[in-house]
């Protein structure tokens, strides 16, 4: 491990990332490491960490390495793994073209979760709503089977298990306000259903084809954004409207609004969805390796 190492700092709709360039794989990074990166107090701070390496380069992702240059070794801010982040590959994405890697246009991003595709938008003199913004292919959504209820307080509501790469269970309430503080997971019943954790969604209408949502992701806590969560909420809005493209034959979009700002979701008949929205770097600098190594005692 080299003296300094560098980071930067990045944000898909204010959930944030600690980015660390590492092309050939050198840095180990434990899990003690990212929490203490990750910390808001004693480090840089951040939802998770995003390890920028050349698929090549990493074991898990070598198999993709024809399809995708670069891989997404992503780690929520505890430092675990997590099969996909959609706000995180925005990100991602715009590092790359940050640091001259990549153009506007399109490129793949191996992940845990596959091969997303990316698009990057051309920024435009005007400044108009998608200029600059990131499009990231998100696959297809999986409906498991089984009723799921999740639990605030003396209020259950049942809630639609959606799984985008990580699991997700979508709840539909009258006031965000009564999902509570989410510094907690929520209960949720049965057990088996998420044996491994879940990310809880709790979403209020807006509008037609517009909602709002909160989110409390498994190894977090309430995140400002999260991108898989914006469309496993996209898709379960779909089918409580009568909207499933599969069957109307027609795309359905929706406006997601998350406390950090707003996303847009497409899910398209053939059952690939789209998501829209910002990324932005605002800081780079250096990590002291020794106060790392100390960090992680």
């Amino acid at each position: 491990m080299s003296s300094r190492i560098a980071f930067l700092k990045g944000h898909g709709t204010e959930n944030d990332f600690v980015i660390v360039p590492d092309p050939d794989n050198v840095i180990d990074l434990p899990a003690a490491a990212v929490a203490a990166l990750c910390d808001r107090r004693a480090g840089i701070g951040g939802d998770g960490l995003l390890h920028v390496v050349r698929s090549a380069a990493h074991p898990e992702a070598r198999a993709m390495a024809a399809e995708a240059e670069w891989f997404m070794d992503y780690r929520n801010g505890d430092g675990s793994t997590v099969e996909m982040c959609g706000n995180g590959v925005r990100v991602f994405a715009r590092y790359l073209q940050h640091a001259g890697l990549v153009t506007e246009g399109d490129l793949a991003v191996a992940t845990r979760g596959g091969v997303k595709t990316v698009h990057i938008a051309k920024a435009t003199a005007d400044g108009g709503p998608a200029a600059g913004e990131i499009t990231v292919g998100m696959g297809r959504a999986v409906l498991p089977d089984g009723d799921v209820t999740v639990t605030v307080g003396e209020r259950t509501w049942p809630a639609r298990n959606v799984n985008m790469g990580n699991p997700h269970a979508v709840a539909f309430v009258e006031d965000l306000a009564h999902a509570g503080d989410l510094y907690t997971r929520p209960p949720f019943h049965p057990a088996s259903a998420y044996p491994h954790g879940v990310n809880v969604e709790f979403v209020a209408d807006r509008g037609p084809g517009h909602v709002a949502m909160r989110v409390h992701e498994r190894g977090v806590g309430e995140t400002r954004s999260c991108g898989t969560g914006a469309c496993a909420v996209a898709v379960a809005a779909a089918r409580r409207d009568g909207a499933d493209p599969a069957v109307t034959g027609t795309p359905a979009t929706y406006t997601v609004d998350v406390l950090g700002g707003r996303l847009l979701i497409t899910e398209r008949p053939d059952g690939e969805i789209e998501m829209t929205g910002p990324a932005v770097i605002v800081a780079e600098g250096e990590i002291d390796s020794d106060w790392l190594e100390n960090a992680v005692r």
